[in-house]
């Protein structure tokens, strides 16, 4: 391909992703690629997609049809967990170009520099097993937050995921190199980093784990900043909650996979813990950070659930102290062992149950809020205006909007909710 060419991007699925797709942007400028928005003419459109639920692959095919439309004589290269789930399918969807696999996204210039366009799509892609490289990558919203990857891949095997077959085994960065990449972050005036992983507390490299890491960045005072992504039950340790509660860095804020408050469900779904443990965590963080923000996964649908497991989740989550819930609607993947179990959950009966979960999560978002405030927290503000206003999330995640003033943009100000 020529040089100077105009390249576009966009993301689905996790902020992992997005962590990724910025540092794909970044080795292409650096290759002398021009980036452009999306919505934009551009030479070359990369779509970075994810493949945890039917609604992704939807999209990618919707975008792509867009970008034929908006310019027919353009590259559209995919890649992420669906380009690498289901590459022969993605190459035959009409427009596409290149495919690239788990072990070639950080190839991408190599390919665009070699690649012609011609009739059908080329596809680079690699047996899953042999991708055992660790990327480190990060991603910067305004200069604001960036979200840092220091974990990818999964060795566990819930019956749901198609994950570790898309992003391959758990491999990990160096607790080094993770703390050279958050001074070179604090440099550019990165206030607070989140860390990211597919199975963060699964962090280990030779002898370091994830407690290790983070004690090493708690140290660290070029950051005032941090907050953990997401951790499974089973992986959050006693030491780590009392880092966290003890921390002036790492903020009082956890988000923790539940998936369903049904110990029958957790069995089906080969979950790693019972939801008595779960309970136990939300306990210790409570009573060492009463004002601490916690989230939780749920997937309503799942085979084999009946009202009586919903009612079950419901009821458990409704008497956990927790703040917020991302609800997922159960959808079939290929691959997965859980097409084995039946019966399967009428697709209108999923979206009900999604519908009384998502309630939930407004009403326990709406208290968590009502009980701070009055109380004076610290709050850091993004620099993107919408309509006039920005917003910004105090360290209990509480999300805070005022009118835009620009001597507040990256600022952490006391702020009365």
């Amino acid at each position: 391909m020529a040089e100077a060419q105009t390249v576009a991007f966009h993301t689905l699925g996790c902020k992992l992703n997005y962590s990724e797709t910025s540092s794909i942007s970044r080795l292409l400028e650096n290759e002398g690629f021009q980036k452009k928005d999306f919505d934009d003419q551009a030479d070359v459109y990369v779509i970075n997609t994810c493949s945890v639920t039917e609604n992704a692959d939807k999209e990618c095919r919707q975008l792509v049809r867009r970008i034929q439309r908006k310019a027919p004589e353009s590259v559209i290269v995919i890649t992420g967990c669906y380009a690498q789930l289901k590459p022969a399918e993605i190459a035959g969807i009409p427009g596409v170009d290149l495919v690239l696999g788990a072990g070639e996204k950080f190839n991408i210039a190599h390919h665009l520099k070699q690649f012609v366009k011609g009739d059908s799509a080329k596809i680079c892609s690699c047996d899953i097993e042999d991708v055992i490289e660790f990327n480190p990558t990060f991603s910067v919203n305004d200069r604001t937050r960036a979200f840092l990857k220091v974990q990818d891949g999964c060795d566990y095997n819930c019956s749901f995921c198609t994950i570790p077959i898309a992003r391959g085994k758990s491999r990990s960065d160096s607790i080094g190199n993770v703390v050279r990449n958050v001074k070179h972050l604090a440099a550019g005036g990165v206030k607070e980093i989140v860390l990211t992983g597919v199975n963060l507390g699964d962090f280990k490299n030779e002898s370091e784990n994830f407690f290790q890491l983070v004690q090493a960045l708690d140290q660290l005072k070029e950051i005032p900043r941090y907050r953990i992504s997401s951790i499974e039950p089973n992986l959050l340790t006693n030491e780590i909650i009392e880092l966290v509660a003890n921390s002036d860095v790492f903020m009082p804020h956890f988000h923790i996979p539940l998936q369903s408050g049904s110990n029958r469900i957790l069995g089906l779904m080969r979950r790693r813990y019972k939801r008595e443990l779960y309970a136990d965590r939300i306990k210790l963080i409570k009573t060492l950070m009463p004002h601490c923000a916690i989230g939780a996964d749920v997937i309503v649908g799942f085979p084999g659930e009946t009202d009586e497991d919903f009612k079950e989740t419901f009821d458990f989550l409704h008497a956990l102290d927790i703040s917020y819930l991302h609800v997922f609607t159960y959808s079939e993947r290929d691959h997965t062992k859980a097409l084995e179990i039946k019966p399967m959950v009428p697709v209108h009966v999923r979206h009900e149950r999604n519908k009384a979960l998502r309630n939930l999560s407004f009403m326990k978002m709406q208290y968590f809020t009502q009980l701070h405030a009055g109380q004076l927290r610290k709050v850091l503000f993004e620099g993107h205006a919408r309509n006039n206003m920005m917003e910004g999330y105090t360290d209990n995640y509480i999300r805070i909007t005022t009118p835009f003033k620009q001597d507040l943009v990256n600022e952490i100000i006391d702020w009365k909710i």
